[in-house]
């Protein structure tokens, strides 16, 4: 966490702080459930909760923390509780007293199934459930809709492999995360980059690498980058010099068996082109590497075609088992410019009309992939479901009439897989013989649960 914003008490919405004054006499439990209400996507995967229990609540409030919080909310507009906080502090060592259960991380779902649910432990502190909304809530949404994102380009991807390529070995690789510039922090970059590789292996975002190794105990790499030009290393030679910013790619970088990316559009992508495959092609082909081409400016559907028919007159293609043209080994190309869901499908299409296989580019993408979204992409919520009051359990619920697709669930709830092997969400009394799929994973400041990034990498297998 940033110091500056450490202080979990105020890790909300202003007008939290006046909900403990406004629930029925005799409130003791207040029960909570998050869920995808739908959005751009029929399949979710489910990822960020663990890093959000690690870098938010293994932590204790502190004197100082309500000392400042009753400091900033006072003054602003809101009444502050500090009783309650100063007995969390005393009674539970300022660790919140709360149960949370989740589906496993990496779980593909649907909308409208419950993914998380949080109650209060202790009877006196049952306004803290809902007061934590904001926080819990942030943690959920962004990095299952990163992730979802990632997945479903990932299921694109293989489609138009196992369609045009001899197999899918490269899936992995097939889509970069170029997108830490285009984030908003570098928290923001550590969670949504660390999301796209619960599907992939490939990034640029460093954060995620130190959030993987972290939060999800993962002591190998779990992602891999190559040297890559960018246009200020190639334009620094001067357009005269093009050649030479080239040449030099090449001698520091290309070697056997390994990887380096030239963007190649800086001034005019087909002589470039032409350069790769007349002037630089033996010392290309002779390397035993991979020389990756990246245009980046244009209509990417057009250019990429456009880049591989250049390609393949001058280096020649190869048909593959299933009668797709393949690159020699050691040319490739990377799409890293208006790049999102749809292009990808526009592209790929229109690469295999043309004949030529998908395994002859990969993509990259940035601000779309991390970026470019919010809680509607896939209308998250946090909603009370159930409340009891003097002992006894009510189920609680909205239902406006002005918008019956906001209607929430009621009473506790239990996530299954049905007669049919569909998921459903029921109330917990009705669970019968099935297996809850909602773990506990957080007690009154325990984790409960602590998965790797390969577990949740196996659960969220194409």
């Amino acid at each position: 966490m940033n110091p500056i914003f450490d202080n979990l008490i105020l890790n909300t919405d202003s007008y939290k702080s006046s909900h403990y004054l406004q629930y029925p006499k005799g409130t003791q439990f207040v029960s909570s459930y998050i869920e995808s209400r739908g959005g751009d996507y029929d399949q979710i995967v489910f990822f960020g909760l663990q890093m959000f229990i690690k870098s938010y609540l293994m932590t204790p409030i502190t004197a100082a923390m309500i000392d400042e919080a009753e400091q900033i909310l006072l003054p602003h507009g809101e009444p502050f509780n500090r009783a309650d906080w100063e007995y969390i502090l005393k009674s539970h060592d300022g660790f919140l007293p709360l149960h949370i259960e989740a589906m496993p991380e990496g779980m593909v779902t649907e909308p409208s199934q419950i993914m998380a649910q949080v109650v209060n432990t202790d009877t006196r502190c049952f306004w803290l459930t809902s007061y934590l909304e904001t926080m819990i809530l942030r943690a959920c949404w962004y990095g299952t809709t990163v992730a979802t994102r990632s997945y479903n380009c990932k299921k694109v991807i293989a489609q138009y492999l196992r369609e045009t390529a001899d197999n899918t070995t490269s899936l992995d690789f097939k889509l970069h995360d170029f997108g830490a510039r285009g984030v908003s922090s570098q928290e923001s970059a550590a969670i949504s980059g660390l999301a796209h590789l619960v599907n992939f292996k490939g990034t640029d975002t460093l954060a995620a690498i130190l959030a993987a190794k972290r939060y999800y105990n993962e002591a190998n790499m779990p992602a891999f980058s190559i040297p890559a030009a960018e246009h200020s290393t190639i334009t620094a030679w001067g357009r005269d010099l093009e050649k030479e910013a080239y040449r030099n790619m090449l001698t520091q970088f290309l070697r056997k068996d390994k990887l380096v990316a030239v963007v190649s559009d800086s001034y005019n992508l087909w002589q470039a082109l032409e350069m790769w495959g007349t002037e630089f092609k033996s010392t290309i082909e002779n390397s035993q590497g991979t020389l990756v081409i990246r245009p980046d400016s244009g209509n990417p559907v057009e250019i990429v075609l456009k880049t591989l028919q250049k390609l393949e007159t001058l280096f020649g293609c190869a048909l593959n088992s299933k009668g797709y043209k393949i690159l020699p080994s050691c040319v490739r190309v990377i799409q890293g410019d208006g790049v999102n869901n749809d292009s990808i499908k526009e592209i790929l299409r229109t690469v295999k009309e043309a004949g030529f296989s998908t395994d002859n580019l990969a993509f990259g993408m940035g601000a779309g992939l991390l970026q470019k979204l919010d809680r509607d992409t896939l209308k998250f919520a946090m909603k009370a479901s159930a409340v009891q009051i003097d002992g006894e359990w009510h189920d609680v619920y909205k239902d406006p009439i002005t918008d019956h697709g906001k209607q929430s669930k009621r009473g506790r709830l239990a996530l299954i897989r049905n007669a049919a092997g569909r998921l459903e969400t029921i109330q917990a009394g009705d669970i019968g013989i099935h297996p809850n799929l909602l773990r506990p994973v957080f007690h009154n400041g325990k984790l409960l649960a602590d998965d790797t990034l390969t577990q949740i990498r196996e659960r969220a297998i194409i």
